[in-house]
């Protein structure tokens, strides 16, 4: 499962980064790519948390893209990368900490010679804050780690804190698609944005839409004959909503 974290990195022992940053080590190709590829790609944030407001992620581009993607935790890259194929006028920036995947990604990217991708190679809910409001079109978060230990509730991404987050930096009208193989996840989640007033549910399914782009974490579920639920939240403008 792609680890992702659900606290901000605090003095507090419970807040810090949970999900593995390195695994296996890299092969010739894919350590090159890291020390070659990654910089180009690569966004970084001002060390002085300030200076951070001001990213301006449609700058990232060159040239400016028609509408910004996010996917967070993106694992192998497979979705990034089809996705970014799919949709070249699209930016998409991809939130993964976890090293193989980020290199897997790159792995992509240079044999598919994408150029509308950005990596934020860090704990996601950094890139969170530092976003403006309102400046994203759709966000992914696929087959997240479910964290299954009731003790390790607080970890799933999909949770209170980070939903503000979303909620503030998702347009309204934006696309939150959500998928996993994990019951219990697909509950936690399906509760989570019930309360969660900015954001309806258009889509609850066991099958992926038509377009859909399978990654290495769904197939390695279903080989195991786990049941996969497909969800999707559009981000409601309150003030339009309460009108009607």
């Amino acid at each position: 499962m792609v680890n992702l974290v659900s606290q901000p990195h605090s003095s507090n022992p419970t807040d810090r980064f949970y999900g593995r940053r390195k695994g296996r080590p890299l092969r010739v190709r894919k350590s090159r790519l890291m020390a070659e590829l990654l910089p180009q790609l690569e966004i970084t944030l001002p060390k002085d948390k300030a200076e951070c407001a001001n990213l301006d992620p449609h700058a990232l581009f060159s040239p400016p893209m028609k509408n910004l993607w996010l996917e967070i935790g993106f694992g192998g890259g497979e979705h990034l990368a089809q996705q970014a194929a799919r949709h070249p006028d699209i930016g998409l920036i991809g939130c993964e900490p976890f090293r193989n995947g980020i290199a897997s990604l790159l792995d992509h990217i240079d044999r598919m010679q994408i150029k509308n991708i950005r990596i934020f190679p860090e704990d996601a809910r950094h890139l969170l804050d530092s976003l403006p409001a309102a400046s994203i079109d759709r966000c992914f978060v696929l087959f997240a780690d479910p964290w299954p230990k009731t003790r390790h509730a607080e970890r799933r991404f999909i949770g209170p804190e980070n939903i503000v987050r979303l909620t503030r930096v998702l347009k309204p009208g934006a696309a939150l698609s959500l998928a996993t193989d994990d019951a219990t996840l697909a509950g936690w989640m399906r509760q989570t944005l019930a309360t969660a007033p900015d954001f309806i549910c258009t889509r609850d399914v066991p099958t992926p839409p038509d377009d859909w782009i399978a990654t290495r974490y769904e197939q390695k579920g279903r080989a195991a004959g786990r049941a996969c639920v497909y969800l999707e939240y559009e981000r409601i403008d309150q003030a339009v909503a309460l009108s009607k």
